[in-house]
């Protein structure tokens, strides 16, 4: 007897999330991540010889990709709500183009998410995505880890696992999308100190909302040998540390007959076999 899917464990407080970026917003935030995925989104999409009619933007913290409207003046957006549901709004085969910007990164099931992006697709349309991943923010999770290890005996979640460059290219693959593309931009920014950038991710609405965070404060003399570590192991000549992003962009198309196809097996007209031995004459 088939046994039905097994619904992940839960790793972000989703609610959460959405409290910390309608706060990061009231206070004025910090956009500097989005505003790159943003242009560089802008870019990729003028790249595509198409036109899209039905489009959605999918859980992008602010008001919008406001870039976007000159090319998508009726784009909807899909806002993260409090309830911090994943199950999306989207009937069969009724969109042309889904784009979501630094969100995805927060989601409990991405494969789930991406079947249902695939099935929201018309055929041939297009999922065009950026999300936080790789070695993002390496040196802050080494920092923290060694200063709790050495001030308190343990290590406790700090920062977000992501998912790398292979893992998505295979959860595409795997929802179903045609000729499935990522690549990673790296941004390495730089600070005074780590309060500095744990500010920033403040004002990103992006600090820790994993589920099995610390809930009690983290400690005056935990934080101080944090920044000590951060400093000693990732800062330049001048004194000022590094923190590294990693933008996972994504892509993949609903299957349709107009795409190239991969051959069948034994279909090649010539084997490479004979190919190397014509090279070696």
């Amino acid at each position: 007897m088939a046994q039905p899917p097994q619904t992940p464990p839960a790793l972000f407080d989703r609610a959460l999330l959405y409290a910390r970026q309608r706060r990061a917003r009231a206070q004025g935030g910090v956009t500097f991540l989005l505003d790159r995925v943003a242009e560089d989104m802008t870019d990729r999409l003028a790249a595509v010889m198409r036109e899209f009619h039905a489009a959605a933007d999918l859980w992008t913290p602010g008001e919008d990709l406001a870039v976007l409207r000159a090319r998508l003046p009726s784009i909807e957006r899909i806002a993260l709500e409090a309830a911090g549901a994943e199950k999306l709004p989207f009937a069969p085969e009724s969109l042309d183009l889904v784009v979501s910007a630094l969100a995805l990164q927060f989601v409990n099931d991405l494969p789930g998410v991406l079947a249902q992006v695939r099935r929201a697709l018309k055929p041939d349309g297009l999922l065009l995505a950026a999300m936080i991943g790789g070695d993002s923010l390496t040196e802050l999770r080494q920092a923290f880890a060694a200063a709790e290890a050495e001030c308190e005996g343990g290590v406790s979640p700090r920062v977000a696992p992501f998912a790398d460059l292979r893992d998505i290219g295979a959860l595409l693959q795997r929802a179903g999308f045609a000729l499935p593309v990522t690549d990673v931009d790296r941004v390495v920014v730089r600070y005074g100190n780590a309060f500095a950038l744990m500010q920033d991710l403040r004002r990103m609405g992006a600090a820790n909302v994993l589920i099995e965070r610390r809930r009690t404060p983290s400690r005056r003399a935990t934080l101080l040998r944090m920044a000590e570590i951060y400093a000693e192991r990732f800062a330049d000549a001048d004194g000022r540390i590094r923190a590294t992003f990693d933008i996972i962009w994504l892509s993949g198309w609903a299957p349709h007959a107009s795409q190239q196809q991969p051959l069948k097996p034994g279909s090649a007209k010539a084997s490479l076999a004979e190919a190397v031995k014509k090279a070696g004459k």
